[in-house]
């Protein structure tokens, strides 16, 4: 059920974009009113989540670390693996967002018999999760050249270095080949590491199945089902003038394209997709863990709430510490019935 759920869906967007572009009117509710929609619901939700996560409360350094913390003069400190201050914060976030840094050094866990734990490395991982964003990122800017007149000329240049290696005509970028290939890599992954698998769930499938069906459509609009790509044009370069036209008969493939598209864009603030903004909120990442060195305090403390310590604590408890058996710094006084008794005992 896992893989049915999320298949049937991408499928049911499928199957609905292609009998809604069939009867009149379909085409201009996908074509126009739908990617307007999307844009918005993804724009909002995007910045709805990220104040969300900006008001959280986070009252304690919790940043994960893999070094040395900053210590004694002569102890080296992993300066950014395990920053101490804000210069060192923004180069582990950039090596984070930019190369994956914390997957690269994850290693994967096996038991042998024995028992053994062995360690070893998932640098694969790594590779293919690294493919598969700069190929989705190529591609999305590629993909400017359809909202932009004139085209700018750094995205004239990046398509050029996409299709370097150019095979016949139209041309083959490179990322067409390697983004599927890098998709059904994680999916595979899913299904064939049986601890992954037993941890995924339906939106861990849907994305995967949603983000391939559209690599696979827009791989078929360029090579199998040739659509006009001036009409195509003049539709997408009037979505951001707010003037989008359809003067003649794209093709159905198209709409069936967008109507992904626009699907991925509806999902995606709303589903674990969100890391690409959350990334840079998560106060496991953007905190300098320094600790020993600067006193932290809770600055969401309600002022009214007196602090209470550990000594005020015992005061208060210290009988019922006594009789359930927990370890008290002081010894009760004794009770004046035990007094009494010991002086009659003396006398």
């Amino acid at each position: 059920m896992k893989l049915l759920y999320p298949l049937v869906a991408v499928l049911a967007v499928v199957v609905v974009a292609l009998v809604v572009a069939a009867i009149p009117g379909g085409q201009y509710l996908i074509g126009v009113i739908l990617p307007y929609i999307a844009f918005a619901v993804f724009i909002g939700g995007f910045i709805w989540k990220v104040v969300g996560w900006a008001k959280s409360p986070v009252p304690f350094r919790i940043p994960t670390t893999c070094g040395q913390q900053e210590s004694l003069p002569w102890i080296k400190q992993a300066k950014f693996d395990n920053p101490s201050t804000t210069g060192g914060v923004v180069v582990r976030m950039l090596l984070e967002v930019f190369t994956f840094r914390s997957l690269f050094r994850n290693t994967k866990a096996e038991i042998y018999d024995g028992p053994k734990l062995v360690y070893g490395s998932s640098k694969y991982l790594w590779l293919f999760a690294l493919l598969f964003h700069y190929c989705f990122l190529v591609i999305v800017l590629r993909h400017l050249r359809l909202f932009t007149v004139p085209v700018p000329e750094w995205v004239t240049a990046l398509e050029l270095a996409d299709g370097l290696f150019q095979i016949g005509a139209p041309r083959i970028y490179q990322t067409d080949l390697i983004f599927p290939l890098a998709i059904l890599f994680l999916f595979g992954r899913r299904l064939i590491n049986r601890q992954v698998r037993y941890i995924s769930l339906v939106n861990d499938y849907f994305p995967l199945f949603l983000i391939f069906a559209i690599a696979i459509t827009g791989i078929l609009m360029r090579f199998v089902f040739r659509v006009d790509i001036i009409t195509v044009k003049q539709l997408t370069a009037g979505w951001p003038a707010f003037q989008p036209t359809i003067a003649g008969d794209i093709g159905a493939i198209f709409f069936v394209h967008v109507a992904l598209v626009c699907t991925l864009m509806i999902y995606f603030p709303f589903s674990k997709l969100m890391h690409m903004g959350g990334v840079f909120l998560s106060p496991t990442r953007n905190l300098a863990n320094n600790s020993r060195k600067v006193r932290h305090i809770n600055p969401w403390n309600d002022p009214n709430i007196k602090p209470h310590s550990y000594e005020a604590y015992e005061d208060e408890f210290r009988e019922f510490m006594v009789e359930a058996g927990i370890p008290v710094e002081k010894e009760p006084p004794p009770k004046k019935d035990d007094e009494g008794s010991e002086g009659d005992s003396a006398a």
